[in-house]
């Protein structure tokens, strides 16, 4: 079965790739999908308390009619159901092939197109292939010796378990990241203790969430021109929190500024407040948005710990100290695998070069868009495109009017690769300007491989990637 284009992925990227293919007047498309429902990591993380961290108004497609947002910042379930209902109002069902995860997919030098194989032993072929698998979904539990000999039940926050209830019970949560700062106040009125081990302290400013009344509901659907003026004004507000990113700029005061004064006056404890202090460079890590995982911490049924994780027990999580912290349940807020990009897919391009060997030292995309030796593939939330201060739906929207432009390029020609001067002059430039930023400080994150080179965020503005993406240079491409 052949495609003019096949899609790796049904979450934000791949559907809105899919909706202007539709737009565009191209319907020879697949949407490949390993899961049984649209929806990516929104689909995949439904713990308590899962909400996103960007406005809703500007966390959502510029070309379709906006959803009834409940909230400034929208939970997660409802985030959900507006995906799937996008996908159903845009006509995509058809494209769309649950059930369907690839193992592999190689060029085909003699046919010039891609041949797809499925773990279900499907062979598909597609003229172009788009990579939407993004960054965060594939979780990664913590290397801790024992964690298999717990006696109780123990999953990731992408994995939760709804059967598990976890009223009056022992619960230890490791990590306090991003999705930990959700979970621990959904979940501490419920815990009989809750037990938050900390490996390093967040930098968390307010997030200043509400529900939007009535009146303002209904002007959002009534009014395009005040819904547009109000998205627009949050995402001009969002670039300016880029400086945040840049070190000893006076953004990047106003937030340490901002975040210290959150920690002073919602923890009145010196000493938790000493342990809640970080101690690297503001940025470095991801800057979280919280207005209640401060106050969660001073319950007392809830304790931080922040001694060194050194075994798991059946009975509970052992620290550096001798202290066994007894558990009846434990999640893993450990985050995501995040540099390799491709997880298990392999990608074989020109002559059969190996993508996952090309990327050894380090995933890397022109614009984050095309890698050489892959003629007609294109990433969508690729290395070096993810952002620490605005909705990166405006990086996909970029991406997706760059991947039409060279789908109209096509028209005339067998294939589109991009050339290895220009991937190496893209790549340097923008690892040249990282170095600038609070990422290239000493810190360890999920921005960088083991020996620090950032491939997941992008250097600059969204303005900034908006003119590098504005037109597709041909002289950039063989």
């Amino acid at each position: 079965m052949a495609f003019e284009v096949v899609i790796l992925g049904a979450g934000f990227a791949g559907l809105g790739m899919a909706s202007q293919l539709k737009a565009a007047g191209e319907n020879s498309f697949l949407i490949l999908e390993k899961a049984d429902r649209v929806g990516g990591t929104w689909r995949d993380n439904s713990y308590p308390g899962c909400a996103c961290d960007i406005p809703s108004l500007q966390y959502w497609y510029s070309f379709d009619h906006p959803p009834e947002w409940s909230h400034v910042f929208s939970p997660q379930p409802e985030i959900l159901r507006n995906i799937e209902a996008f996908a159903h109002r845009q006509g995509l069902g058809s494209h769309i092939r649950l059930h369907s995860e690839v193992t592999e997919a190689r060029w085909d030098d003699a046919q010039s197109l891609w041949v797809i194989q499925t773990t279900d032993g499907k062979t598909i072929e597609a003229r172009v292939l788009v990579a939407a698998w993004g960054q965060l979904n594939r979780p990664t539990l913590a290397s801790i010796p024992g964690r298999d000999t717990f006696a109780g039940p123990a999953f990731h926050s992408a994995q939760w378990r709804h059967d598990v209830d976890l009223t009056g019970k022992r619960v230890g949560c490791i990590g306090s990241g991003a999705s930990a700062i959700q979970i621990v106040p959904a979940i501490a009125p419920q815990a009989g203790q809750l037990s938050v081990f900390q490996r390093s302290a967040p930098y968390i400013v307010p997030r200043m969430d509400r529900a939007y009344d009535e009146p303002e509901r209904s002007q959002f659907q009534a009014d395009p021109q005040f819904y547009s003026t109000s998205r627009e004004a949050i995402y001009r507000e969002n670039e300016i929190r880029f400086g945040a990113m840049l070190l000893g700029s006076p953004t990047a005061a106003e937030f340490l500024t901002l975040a210290r004064a959150q920690l002073e006056q919602q923890i009145p404890d010196p000493v938790l407040r000493e342990k809640l202090t970080p101690d690297y460079p503001l940025g470095c890590k991801r800057i979280l948005l919280s207005d209640d995982f401060y106050p969660a911490l001073l319950r007392p049924n809830v304790q931080l710990v922040t001694e060194q994780i050194t075994a798991i027990e059946p009975a509970g999580v052992r620290t550096a100290d001798g202290r066994l912290h007894t558990a009846d349940v434990l999640v893993y807020a450990t985050g995501f695998e995040t540099n390799s990009f491709q997880g298990p897919v392999e990608i074989y391009g020109r002559r059969g070069a190996s993508l996952r060997d090309q990327w050894s030292t380090g995933a890397r995309a022109y614009l984050g868009i095309a890698v050489e030796n892959c003629p007609n593939f294109f990433l969508l939330y690729g290395p070096n495109t993810n952002l620490g201060h605005n909705s990166i739906i405006e990086m996909l929207e970029c991406q997706f009017r760059y991947v039409l432009e060279a789908l109209s390029l096509l028209r005339d020609a067998e294939a589109l690769e991009v050339k290895r001067e220009a991937a190496n002059r893209f790549h340097h430039e923008v690892q040249d300007d990282l170095r600038k930023t609070a990422w290239g400080a000493g810190c360890h994150s999920w921005y960088k491989t083991a020996d620090g080179q950032i491939v997941n965020n992008w250097s600059g503005s969204v303005e900034d990637y908006k003119a590098a993406t504005a037109h597709l240079n041909q002289s950039d491409y063989d």
